[in-house]
Protein backbone atom coordinates (compact mmCIF):
# COMPACT_ATOMS: atom_id res chain seq x y z
CA UNK A 1 0.00 0.00 0.00
CA UNK A 2 2.95 2.67 1.01
CA UNK A 3 4.24 1.77 -2.34
CA UNK A 4 1.36 2.58 -4.24
CA UNK A 5 0.76 5.67 -2.60
CA UNK A 6 4.47 6.64 -3.11
CA UNK A 7 4.18 5.91 -6.84
CA UNK A 8 0.72 7.98 -6.99
CA UNK A 9 2.67 11.02 -5.22
CA UNK A 10 5.63 10.68 -7.71
CA UNK A 11 3.00 11.00 -10.42
CA UNK A 12 1.16 13.91 -8.99
CA UNK A 13 4.59 15.79 -8.72
CA UNK A 14 5.95 15.02 -11.76
CA UNK A 15 2.67 16.16 -13.32
CA UNK A 16 2.94 19.66 -11.72
CA UNK A 17 6.02 20.38 -12.98
CA UNK A 18 4.59 21.42 -16.34
CA UNK A 19 3.94 24.79 -17.57
CA UNK A 20 0.88 26.37 -17.77
CA UNK A 21 -0.55 26.28 -21.81
CA UNK A 22 0.21 29.68 -23.31
CA UNK A 23 3.07 30.93 -20.94
CA UNK A 24 6.41 32.23 -21.54
CA UNK A 25 8.13 28.88 -20.17
CA UNK A 26 5.27 26.91 -22.60
CA UNK A 27 6.06 29.02 -25.40
CA UNK A 28 9.97 28.53 -24.62
CA UNK A 29 9.72 24.67 -24.37
CA UNK A 30 7.46 24.49 -27.72
CA UNK A 31 10.33 26.65 -29.60
CA UNK A 32 12.61 23.77 -28.23
CA UNK A 33 10.28 21.06 -29.55
CA UNK A 34 10.70 19.27 -32.67
CA UNK A 35 7.88 20.92 -34.78
CA UNK A 36 6.59 17.98 -36.50
CA UNK A 37 5.96 16.44 -32.57
CA UNK A 38 3.53 19.25 -32.41
CA UNK A 39 0.05 18.09 -31.78
CA UNK A 40 -2.85 20.38 -34.22
CA UNK A 41 -4.06 21.63 -30.42
CA UNK A 42 -0.61 22.94 -29.57
CA UNK A 43 0.16 24.21 -32.55
CA UNK A 44 -3.36 26.72 -32.00
CA UNK A 45 -2.20 27.16 -28.74
CA UNK A 46 1.18 28.39 -29.80
CA UNK A 47 -0.14 29.95 -32.54
CA UNK A 48 -2.75 32.06 -30.14
CA UNK A 49 -0.26 32.80 -27.38
CA UNK A 50 3.09 32.95 -28.54
CA UNK A 51 2.75 34.71 -31.84
CA UNK A 52 -0.26 36.90 -31.42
Amino acid sequence: MLKVFGLLMGILVLSACAPTVGSPEWCTQMKQKNKTDWSINEATEYTKNCIF
